[in-house]
């Protein structure tokens, strides 16, 4: 039982972080692409721009993100509950 909970805590993990990865990965590869391109080097132009899409992206998944969390959050305290 206490394997099934960490996997299915690891598993909610990644559900809950994977957009937001999404967007640092895809952001990142087009803001270097984009440098590699144009030859600007400018380590700010590769920051700022993933802290938007990854803040605009953690806006948008948030209501799904709030729903994942609370069924997973009651499904512990049913288990605890359980036992």
């Amino acid at each position: 039982m206490i394997l099934e909970l960490g996997r299915q805590a690891l598993t909610t993990t990644l559900m809950v972080a994977g957009p937001m990865l999404a967007a640092a990965l895809l952001i990142g590869l087009l803001v270097s692409v984009f440098q590699a391109v144009t030859q600007i080097n400018e380590m700010t132009m590769t920051f700022v721009p993933k802290i938007v899409g990854i803040l605009v992206t953690g806006l948008v998944a948030l209501p799904w993100v709030l729903r994942v969390m609370l069924t997973f959050t009651r499904h512990i305290f049913d288990v605890i509950a359980g036992l």
